[in-house]
């Protein structure tokens, strides 16, 4: 039984954790903590879940891991939280899922990277733990994932940036030194806390790149994708925002080695995912769509080839607070706990 406290309950991860939660048949929310609306019950501040989750928000000050209610913990909250305060967790027995960046990397070095990438500090608050922390990217981590008290959450863009390219890197089919990844997210992606850059007219019909080639995503995904091919792999990651509220949609290139063409392609794709429930590859003339996706804990992906210059192309796509963010959480807490990976989350997406 999966007896949860969420951190930063209040943001966008946190309330997609709440509903996810309430409607899993193997766990109860047992705190809600947050540095705001303390005090308050949860549906003051998300109305929707009147009658679902009336528990008050209490401050991190405010909860003991050591008063025997809790077993899981998600820290849905931004880097720099969860290396703070995980080590209490951990140490009263507590299995932990953080969102954040703080323990996508085993290594003091592998954190540095990705923390100057944004901004801070190359330290880490609790580089004890880091030996201890798993990536959790369910479908291709299932088994590390499943024996671990300590998980990092893959950033939303590197989550479906790394299914994008896992199979053709693994079976070297294309130059993994030049891959390229387009990719474009929704507003929600950006948090809950406002600011003049989404404010709504600079928002409606209107879409930006923003960290050209320096998103920290990309130190994850070439960390991972290096892992897979067994050599250095480089990737160029070129991100957008765009007038929608939730999706993410990946364009993936890698140039192909010669000998491949599109039915083979696609049937390498087919069997590697073939086990997969939340990863479906569609026919090549069927590309996915956000509407696909929207609400639910599925990466649909499609690929195809140009052959003029022998480039593969694969489109993605996931809802990024789901499979991006708390879909996947859960993913990775009911393998922590021995339970079916799916519990809490094997429902369609929304339409329309």
């Amino acid at each position: 039984m999966i007896k949860a406290k969420i951190y930063g309950a209040c943001g966008y991860g946190g309330v997609g954790m709440i509903e996810l939660l309430i409607g899993h048949p193997k766990a109860e929310i047992v705190k809600l903590i947050d540095l705001e609306n303390t005090g308050m019950p949860i549906s003051s501040v998300y109305r929707h879940l009147t009658g679902f989750c009336e528990i008050k928000i209490v401050s991190p000050e405010d909860d003991d891991p050591a008063d025997g209610c809790g077993n899981s913990v998600f820290f849905a909250t931004p880097d720099g939280v969860a290396m703070r305060q995980a080590g209490k967790y951990f140490k009263n027995g507590y299995k932990i899922v953080d969102y954040s960046g703080d323990f996508r990397f085993s290594s003091l070095n592998g954190y540095a990277a990705y923390a100057k990438r944004i901004g801070r500090p190359a330290s880490h608050a609790a580089p004890d733990l880091l030996e201890h922390a798993v990536y959790g990217l369910t479908e291709l981590n299932r088994p590390a994932i499943s024996r671990s008290n300590l998980v990092g959450n893959p950033g939303c863009f590197a989550i479906v940036t790394i299914l994008a390219f896992a199979p053709l890197v693994k079976e070297k089919a294309i130059d993994i030194k030049r891959l390229i990844c387009d990719a474009k997210t929704g507003v929600s992606g950006a948090g809950k806390k406002p600011s003049p850059a989404f404010h709504y007219p600079a928002r409606y019909e209107n879409m930006n790149p923003y960290k050209t080639g320096m998103h920290q995503h990309c130190i994850e995904i070439e960390n991972q994708l290096s892992i897979i091919a067994g050599s250095e792999c480089l990737i160029t990651l070129n991100t957008q925002v765009v007038p929608l509220t939730r999706g993410i949609m990946v364009c993936a290139y890698g140039q192909l080695d010669e000998g491949w063409r599109l039915t083979r392609v696609y049937d390498l794709y087919k069997d590697f995912y073939k086990n997969e429930r939340f990863l479906r590859i569609l026919p090549p003339d069927q590309p996915p769509s956000s509407m696909d996706v929207r609400g639910g804990n599925f990466c649909l992906m499609s690929v195809y080839i140009d052959a003029r210059t022998g480039t593969c192309i694969v489109l993605g796509q996931i809802d990024n607070l789901v499979k991006g963010q708390a879909g996947s959480a859960l993913q990775n807490m009911n393998l922590m706990h021995g339970l079916d990976e799916s519990l809490g989350l094997y429902r369609p997406s929304m339409v329309p």
